[in-house]
């Protein structure tokens, strides 16, 4: 039996894991520290592409840092941007895109990923998903940019019709509500077709 994770992290990269294959073409659109960005080196290899963004150039510093002691900075392309520009660096298909919103750990934070920045970004990247790719986001609801991320994404996710994105939501039934919980996106269409938001 696979032992259940006791955090949201684990439980995303072993998802992960499970669909990369070396030679993958992916996106970390929030470096921070760099553990998305090496998990995500990790399973690509070095034939494959990582492309790895962030605002903040300690985070980007942090990142390169993780991935030189672990002998996988060959597949990276560290970018210090935000994320709602990830078209303009990315051209080809996508098999994953990972988003871990809200700060730096251990960083200023004031300096959060915000709502709108992170919406357009997320709607970027499923267009340069490969049908059958995934999108992880994992949401922070203890802050105020969080919360708004929150509501801003579920919003979102709502729209998304099934035959054309499968959704899933990882979150502990017994933690506060503000605890960390994670939406997962499998594009399952070449194109996402949403619904129309519903009239107040």
């Amino acid at each position: 039996m696979t032992a259940l994770p006791h955090n949201i992290l684990p439980f995303v990269h072993s998802l992960l894991s499970q669909h990369l294959k070396a030679g993958d073409c992916v996106a970390d659109c929030t470096a921070g520290n760099g553990q998305d960005t090496l998990f995500l080196a990790q399973s690509v290899g070095k034939t494959g592409q990582v492309f790895s963004f962030d605002i903040q150039e300690i985070a980007l510093q942090n990142t390169r840092q993780r991935l030189q002691d672990a002998g996988l900075i060959e597949p990276v392309k560290l970018i210090l941007d935000g994320h709602q520009n990830i078209d303009c660096y990315i051209r080809t298909p996508l098999d994953a895109v990972m988003f871990n919103l809200g700060y730096l750990p251990q960083g200023d934070k004031n300096c959060t990923t915000n709502v709108d920045s992170t919406m357009i970004a997320i709607k970027k990247s499923l267009k340069l998903l490969r049908k059958n790719g995934i999108l992880s986001v994992v949401l922070y609801g203890g802050h105020e940019n969080g919360k708004a991320e929150c509501v801003a994404v579920e919003a979102f996710s709502g729209r998304c019709k099934q035959q054309d994105c499968d959704i899933l939501r990882y979150q502990f039934a017994n933690r506060p509500k503000t605890a960390p919980y994670a939406l997962i996106f499998r594009k399952m269409a070449d194109e996402i077709i949403f619904r129309q938001p519903e009239s107040i």
